[in-house]
């Protein structure tokens, strides 16, 4: 059989790669946060999070990286495209749900069921958060970046963030969580989550998007 030629314009590009790896990141961060958040993690039974809290930061962090390398425009067609995929994933996984296993397998089916029964309902507060949070982080970071130039991206990162996650995590913890705990709980949930992404984004997020940034910007001037 013979070999298809290669074309060499369609790699020239290499920005264009680049591109596609941080949005298949963006978007696989948000669709695992979306899984774990479905566990809520209770520390001595006073702080509650869910388990998505963890890695949420890194997609913040990689929307930053998004923002910061290839403008707002990019960034919001990136995240509209994550919306899209999210809700591919809830079609999917119900389908998942409603189809029929075989007895031997019960166990598996129902555990199977019991996550992504409640998935659904996590990716929907997570989405009216992620819109709300994920657009005002991208476009406050191209508003402080046209104030401040292209110096001291931490305070743009930083600075977004504090405003973004407010937006981001009072309407997720509401949707994804009211009726199901109790309501001091749902409180403190809301203030762990916001203390835990800010602090995990300010010492690991931001290193990071410093060193992708970089990263980025080096392959681009070759």
């Amino acid at each position: 059989m013979d070999k298809v030629a290669e074309n060499p314009l369609k790699n020239r590009n290499s920005g264009d790669m680049l591109l596609v790896v941080i949005t298949a990141l963006f978007v696989t961060t948000y669709l695992v946060s979306n899984i774990m958040a479905v566990k809520v993690i209770g520390i001595f039974n006073i702080l509650y999070f869910d388990a998505g809290t963890v890695t949420f930061p890194f997609a913040y962090m990689l929307g930053d990286v998004l923002t910061e390398i290839w403008g707002y425009r990019t960034a919001k067609k990136v995240i509209l495209l994550t919306f899209v995929c999210n809700v591919i994933m809830v079609v999917c996984t119900q389908i998942g749900v409603w189809l029929p296993s075989p007895d031997y397998l019960d166990v598996t089916a129902q555990s199977y069921n019991t996550i992504f029964n409640y998935v659904p309902r996590i990716v929907i507060a997570s989405l009216a958060g992620f819109l709300l949070g994920e657009l005002s982080n991208a476009w406050l970071m191209e508003k402080i970046k046209v104030k401040l130039g292209e110096s001291r991206l931490w305070v743009r990162t930083i600075v977004s963030s504090v405003v973004a996650y407010v937006l981001d995590t009072v309407p997720f913890v509401l949707i994804a969580f009211a009726g199901t705990i109790p309501w001091r709980d749902i409180l403190l949930m809301i203030a762990l989550q916001y203390v835990m992404k800010l602090g995990i984004e300010a010492f690991f997020g931001t290193p990071l998007a410093y060193s992708l940034i970089g990263f980025i910007n080096h392959k681009l001037r070759r």
